[in-house]
């Protein structure tokens, strides 16, 4: 799969790869929406993958404006939106909603590329925000799926019960057996009852720093091709 990406300013890491190969334990199908899609990548595997109908949206028109030709030049179909989540609205509702949201505590310093500090900040798109847009814009029974700073798991555990999105599955993201988790991977259910079940933790690297056999499985099902484009227009 072709990705064309800005060669300064955000690029997409490895979270995207981990949340697109956990959200495919779930096999999608329906309508999905993929929220602050930056370039499209976890939106893309799930499209290239899965039977879905696939809607993205993002802040930026320049994110868009990549998405779209990154679905474009690998024959894939999509309805693009440029806005803000939070404030989302419309009669068409949707079966998933995955993200791989901006998480990074504002407190801390921030990056002066506008576009960086969108993707990475959490104050452009905060956790209750999120969660409330999705548990309107979900079906009854609808999913959502997404990556959160594995330091907030409390906070964000509480903000989906709260909404009534109850959390069904978890999964740590440790970069090493010894280091903490840095990331959480997380599918929570509207109107579900289930119990929730905390999958064994998948590790990214050995002691040489190189990938493990998950990690590195989960980059060549990925299969991406990466390409530095100057700025694509909209």
């Amino acid at each position: 799969m072709y990705l064309y990406q800005p060669p300064n300013g955000y690029r997409y890491n490895s979270d995207s790869i981990f949340l697109a190969d956990f959200i495919a334990r779930f096999s999608p199908r329906g309508r999905v929406l993929d929220v602050g899609s930056g370039v499209g990548i976890v939106g893309l595997l799930v499209a290239r993958d899965f039977p879905v109908q696939m809607t993205i949206i993002d802040k930026q028109s320049q994110m868009i404006a990549y998405a779209r030709h990154n679905y474009t030049v690998n024959g894939l179909d999509v309805m693009a939106l440029t806005g803000d989540f939070a404030h989302m609205e419309g009669e068409r509702i949707y079966d998933w909603i995955v993200s791989n949201p901006p998480f990074y505590d504002s407190a801390v310093t921030q990056s002066d590329d506008e576009s960086l500090n969108i993707a990475r900040y959490a104050h452009h798109l905060p956790i209750r925000d999120l969660i409330q847009a999705a548990k309107r814009l979900l079906r009854p029974r609808g999913r959502l799926l997404f990556c959160y700073d594995a330091k907030q798991t409390d906070r964000v555990l509480a903000e989906l019960c709260e909404a009534k999105l109850n959390p069904e599955t978890i999964r740590f993201v440790h970069p090493k057996a010894d280091r903490e988790a840095k990331i959480v991977l997380i599918a929570a259910r509207a109107n579900s009852k289930a119990m929730l079940s905390v999958l064994p933790p998948l590790i990214v690297f050995d002691a040489n720093n190189r990938y493990l056999p998950e990690a590195q499985g989960a980059f060549d099902r990925a299969g991406t091709h990466v390409i530095s484009g100057e700025r694509i227009g909209s």
